[in-house]
C-alpha cells in the first residue's frame, strides 16, 4: 500500500476552495481547482510514493502489471488502471455533455488518430479509445440535470411559456413515439441558426420571469442565460431531470445520456477515460454532429442511486458496469474490511473524506494512516485491506 498523491485539474468552472479545504491548503486558491484525480489517466496521473521513490502510477503500472493489476483485471481491461477515482467540486455549471460507450469511443478515437488531429488540438473531440459512464455520489448538496425527462412533460412545459418559435419543439416532443419526438426536438435545437436560437433563448427568459413561473426550470433558465448569453443550451436544458442530491446521494450516468452538472461537491467514480462531447453552456469546442450521433435518446426515470449496505459501516452505490466500483467505510473506534474489488482482487485506491484512519493490508506488516485528504493506492497483490479509527474513506476498485 502507498501513499497517492492526485492531480488537480483547474478549469473555469472548479471552486477556489473545496478541494484545497480538503487537502489542508491555503484558500481560496488562485485558480479555480475542478477536480482531483486520484487514478493513472495519462492526462493526470497519480503519483505513488514508493520505496523512498516518488513516480507517476502509469509508471509503476508499465513496470509490473501483474503484481499492480492483478491477472483478472489485466485479463479483463489490458495494461491500465480501469477506474477513475475524482473528487468533483463545482463552483459554477459544467457544459451539457455526453460520453460515448466503448464502440462510439474506439471509432472515435482512431478516426481523429488517422486525421492527425493533435491529441491537445481545442477542436480534438476524443482524448482515449475508451467509454466514460461514472457515477457521482454528493459529499455536499448537490444540483444536477441528469438525462432526458417524460418528453410529454417538457412539451408541457414549454408550451406553458407561449414562445412562437419554441413551436416545432413543443410540437416534436409530443409524437406519439417518445425517442422519435426527443430525437427531433434535440436536433432542432442543436443544429438551428444563431438568430432562431437568440430568439428562442430571449423568448424563454422573457416568459419565464413572469408569474406565475413556478418550474424549477424556469429560474435555471436565468441563471444559466448570466453565464451563457443567448445559448440554445439553455432551451436544450429544459428537456432534463433537474435533482437536487443530498450528501450520500448518487446519479448514474450510463454511455449517451446528456447531462450537466450545476454546483456542489462530489465524490465521481468512472470508467478512466476523458472523453466528453459537449452540446453547450460552454467556451470548448462543441461537436454537436458527433454528439447527436452518441446521444441515446430515451428518458431517465429513476436518476438519484440511493447507497445499499454491505456490512456495518460500509455502503455502495451498484451500477451495471464491471470497470469500477465505489464503496464506503465509516469507522469509530471499530474495524471495517473492504471488499477487494473482482472475484479474485484488484487494484484500489483509498480516500480519506473524513477524520483520521489507519489502513492495513494482509501483505503489508505496517498500517498506512491517512487523514483528511489524503489517498493511498492499494496493488492487487496486497491483499484484503482493514481500516480502523474515526473517519469515513472511500475505496475505488474494479467491478
Amino acid at each position: 500500500m502507498h501513499r497517492l498523491e492526485g492531480a488537480v485539474r483547474r478549469y473555469a468552472w472548479g471552486s477556489r476552495t473545496a478541494i484545497a479545504a480538503l487537502q489542508g491548503r491555503p484558500a481560496p486558491t488562485v485558480e479555480p481547482e475542478a477536480e482531483l484525480w486520484l487514478g493513472a489517466h495519462p492526462a493526470g496521473p497519480g503519483r505513488v510514493h514508493q520505496g523512498g521513490v516518488d513516480r507517476p502510477l502509469t509508471e509503476a503500472i508499465a513496470e509490473d502489471p501483474v503484481g499492480i493489476l492483478g491477472e483478472e483485471a489485466l485479463g479483463r481491461f489490458g495494461p491500465r488502471l480501469p477506474f477513475l477515482l475524482k473528487v468533483l467540486a463545482a463552483a459554477q455549471p459544467l457544459s451539457l455533455q455526453a460520453h460515448p460507450d466503448r464502440e462510439q469511443a474506439a471509432a472515435g478515437f482512431a478516426a481523429e488518430q488517422a486525421a492527425g488531429v493533435p491529441l491537445d488540438a481545442p477542436n480534438r473531440t476524443y482524448a482515449d479509445d475508451w467509454h466514460k459512464p461514472e457515477l457521482l455520489v454528493a459529499i455536499s448538496e448537490f444540483e444536477a440535470l441528469c438525462g432526458f425527462r417524460d418528453p410529454g412533460e417538457s412539451a408541457e412545459l414549454l408550451a406553458t411559456l407561449g414562445v412562437p418559435a419554441l413551436a416545432p419543439v413543443v410540437e416534436a416532443l409530443a409524437a406519439a413515439d417518445p425517442a422519435v419526438g426527443l430525437r427531433t426536438a434535440v436536433s432542432h435545437l442543436l443544429t438551428c441558426g444563431s438568430r432562431e436560437a437568440a430568439e428562442m433563448v430571449a423568448g424563454v427568459l422573457a416568459a419565464a420571469e413572469r408569474p406565475p413561473a413556478v418550474h424549477p426550470a424556469y429560474p435555471l433558465a436565468g441563471r444559466l442565460a448570466a453565464l451563457y448569453p443567448g445559448d440554445i443550451g439553455i432551451v436544450v436544458a429544459m428537456l432534463l431531470n433537474q435533482v437536487t442530491l443530498a450528501p450520500g446521494e448518487g446519479v448514474w450516468m450510463p454511455a449517451g445520456n446528456l447531462h450537466a452538472y450545476l454546483g456542489g461537491v462530489g465524490i465521481e467514480i468512472m470508467a478512466a477515460s476523458d472523453n466528453v462531447l459537449r452540446g453547450g453552456l460552454t467556451p470548448k469546442y462543441v461537436n454537436v454532429p458527433e454528439l447527436l450521433r452518441v446521444l441515446r435518446f430515451e428518458t431517465l426515470a429513476e436518476v438519484v442511486v440511493e447507497p445499499e449496505p454491505l456490512a456495518e459501516g460500509l455502503v455502495t452505490w451498484p451500477v451495471p458496469v464491471d470497470d469500477f466500483s465505489l464503496v464506503r467505510a465509516r469507522v469509530d473506534g471499530w474495524t471495517v474490511g473492504l471488499p477487494r474489488g473482482g472475484s479474485h482482487g484488484g487494484p484500489r485506491v483509498l480516500l480519506c473524506l473524513e477524520g483520521a484512519v489507519r489502513c492495513q493490508s494482509g501483505a503489508s506488516p505496517t498500517a498506512l494512516s491517512l487523514s483528511r485528504g489524503q489517498a493511498a493506492f492499494v496493488p492487487a497483490s496486497e491483499g484484503p485491506v482493514t481500516v480502523t479509527g474515526a473517519g469515513e474513506v472511500y475505496q475505488a476498485s474494479v467491478g
